[in-house]
């Protein structure tokens, strides 16, 4: 039996193992994507039964709805975990992003015969977009990095609205959030956070 105090003991940080990450790899499929549908389905309705022209309607769904409504379901799993590092929630985060990201890539390039080239960014981008939320709730600050994540995902959507302008918005987008996420992976630590 322990005469030490229990606010005396020093607690270890959990850090997760593979069947952990491999975990939240799939939640980003079973349970973002789901999460992304149900809420996505409302805002498609409330913009498709707006009086606004249909571009306009498109816009509102694809450019503004879209990245708040997957921005948040992907990093939905993470505001569950506790007494991790710094850099465990991040990397859960980049895992939740990219299984999302691989079942988009996957919805794209099978049913609507989108080129495989064409998708890879968006994969990548899933993935560099939910380790910068991550990192916010890492660092107990989950508001702004999700608004950057949520900017950086309306940029890409919004551009391609704009054929080649893409290639400016859409790949500076891509750019900026996969340095981004480079960034604060270095300054995550393995400093427990509960």
């Amino acid at each position: 039996m322990s005469t030490v105090p229990d606010e005396c003991k020093i607690i270890q940080p959990h850090k997760p193992d593979l069947q952990e990450k491999l975990f939240f790899f799939i939640s980003g499929t079973i349970i973002s994507v789901p999460l992304t549908l149900y809420i996505g389905s409302f805002t498609d309705y409330l913009c498709e039964v707006s009086p606004i022209p249909l571009f306009y309607a498109t816009i509102c769904t694809t450019a503004i709805f879209t990245p708040l409504i997957e921005e948040f379901a992907k990093a939905y799993p993470l505001f569950y975990r506790h007494g991790e590092t710094e850099r465990s929630i991040f990397t859960l985060g980049f895992l939740t992003g990219l299984g999302f990201g691989i079942s988009e890539f996957f919805v794209y390039i099978l049913a609507l015969d989108v080129p495989i080239p064409i998708r890879l960014p968006g994969l990548f981008f899933h993935a560099a977009s939910t380790s910068i939320t991550a990192y916010g709730i890492a660092t107990k600050r989950p508001v702004p990095f999700y608004l950057i994540a949520v900017v950086l995902h309306f940029s890409n959507n919004f551009s391609a609205f704009f054929g080649s302008a893409w290639l400016i918005g859409g790949i500076g987008a891509v750019m900026i959030a996969y340095f981004l996420s480079w960034y604060l992976y270095r300054k995550t630590s393995e400093r427990f956070i509960d």
